[in-house]
């Protein structure tokens, strides 16, 4: 079991940055690989980033690549997002998520354990 909690999210201007922490909690970190996800007001839960612990391989959306950095750090058991360049089409809650297996997904339905979400609002 994987326990997970967001932070670092809150209320920022278009084109200012702001890093996402998630912390992880349970079985060995360094065996699942982790990803964000986001979802607007209205919208699907979309995918944002991915990092593949084993090889530290990493995967983005279009739509954040280039200006979002996933990252993580296996002995604090942390995966961050590092985003710069925001854009009010970024407002959304921002939800950290795990998976079993060795590799890391796109796909929502993949992931097993996810956390409770936080909140990223980029006003214009």
């Amino acid at each position: 079991q994987v326990q997970l909690v967001e932070s670092g999210g809150g209320l920022v201007q278009a084109g200012d940055s702001l890093r996402l922490s998630c912390a992880a909690s349970g079985r060995s970190f360094s065996n699942y690989p982790m990803g964000w996800f986001r979802q607007a007001p209205g919208k699907e839960r979309d995918f944002v980033a991915a990092i593949n612990w084993r090889g530290s391989s990493t995967v983005y959306a279009d739509s954040v690549k280039g200006r979002f950095t996933i990252s993580g750090d296996n002995a604090k058991k942390t995966v961050y997002l590092q985003m710069n360049s925001l854009k009010a089409e970024d407002t959304a809650v921002y939800y950290c998520a795990a998976k079993r297996g060795p590799f890391a997904s796109r796909r929502e339905g993949e992931y097993d354990y996810w956390g409770q979400g936080t909140q990223v609002t980029v006003s214009s």
